[in-house]
């Protein structure tokens, strides 16, 4: 009778022994998913107000949501879509795999040594923060760790990703203020212009000016009334100010520079009076060529 009884034990021995082992070797290279928190997204990314982001420099730039639209800290004006980019990645970010048992300390000492910090608040209190360590080896994702206003601070990075984008998380999150400044100079409707002077300096004879009469607007070249103005034209012309940025900020220039570059004459003044009373003054200054030939060395021309 005992011999059933051992063989029967032995039996669900080997068994629960085989499942083990399996169970071992499936898992084998990953973290325990018991210590590594990857509920990094937010799906209710409207009820996100503030978000601080500080980069690997220390360097940090604070973006606070007003109304509808987002601000810097000193309530100045964002680029909203590069705030959507962020906005997306909280939303659709998702977890791609573990990182490797024989990893983990190395990733979590790259991380701590070197980091992308983003702190993200929900409804005035602090939610969740990022830290955004190296891109994945493929490049289509970014290793990371989590800590959780509930959860806590999670241990062990893991590998995420953005649902539907292959590429890494890093370049989302910037700090420099020119890269967030809005790039909009003017943004008016014809009504809300009142004078337009545009004076070349070289070439005064270019110079014309443009005035409000009522609903109408006449144009003066060298004070000079002109008659016979397409009336279409003119309208066309001040619709232009509606939407007019400037490409990039200045990336290139010291302060030094920029002193000298003002000490010049400009070769055109942009004038525009607004019927609100607002006067802005734009000097327009040209770009610096550069010819390919004279960087050649003489031996090869």
């Amino acid at each position: 009778m005992k011999k059933p009884i051992i063989l029967i034990v032995s039996l669900g021995a080997l068994a629960f022994l085989t499942w083990f082992t399996l169970d071992l070797m499936e898992n084998s290279g990953q973290s325990d998913p018991d210590v590594a928190n990857f509920d990094f997204s937010i799906d209710e990314v409207e009820t996100i107000d503030k978000i601080l982001i500080t980069d690997k420099l220390n360097q940090r730039f604070e973006l606070h949501k007003k109304g509808k639209s987002w601000k810097d800290k000193d309530g100045n004006c964002v680029t909203q879509p590069n705030v959507e980019f962020i906005l997306n990645a909280i939303k659709n970010i998702e977890f791609k795999g573990y990182v490797k048992d024989n990893s983990i300390q190395r990733y979590r000492t790259m991380i701590t040594a070197q980091h992308i910090k983003v702190e993200i608040h929900q409804n005035g209190k602090w939610s969740k923060t990022w830290y955004i360590g190296p891109p994945a080896q493929d490049h289509y994702g970014q290793i990371m760790l989590l800590d959780d206003a509930a959860e806590g601070k999670s241990n062990t990075p893991v590998l995420m990703r953005i649902k539907g984008f292959n590429g890494i998380i890093e370049p989302r999150f910037f700090t420099d203020p020119r890269q967030w400044a809005c790039t909009n100079i003017f943004s008016l409707s014809h009504t809300d212009i009142n004078e337009v002077d545009v004076r070349y300096t070289e070439e005064p004879a270019r110079s014309f000016n443009v005035k409000r009469r009522g609903l109408q607007f006449d144009v003066y070249q060298n004070g000079q009334l002109l008659n016979g103005v397409d009336t279409a034209n003119v309208f066309r012309y001040l619709s232009r100010y509606k939407k007019i940025h400037y490409n990039l900020g200045n990336f290139e220039l010291n302060n030094r520079q920029v002193d000298s570059l003002k000490a010049t004459n400009p070769f055109a003044i942009l004038t525009v009076n607004e019927t609100s009373g607002k006067k802005s003054e734009l000097k327009c200054y040209r770009l610096r060529t550069f010819n390919v030939v004279d960087s050649i060395p003489d031996d090869m021309v």
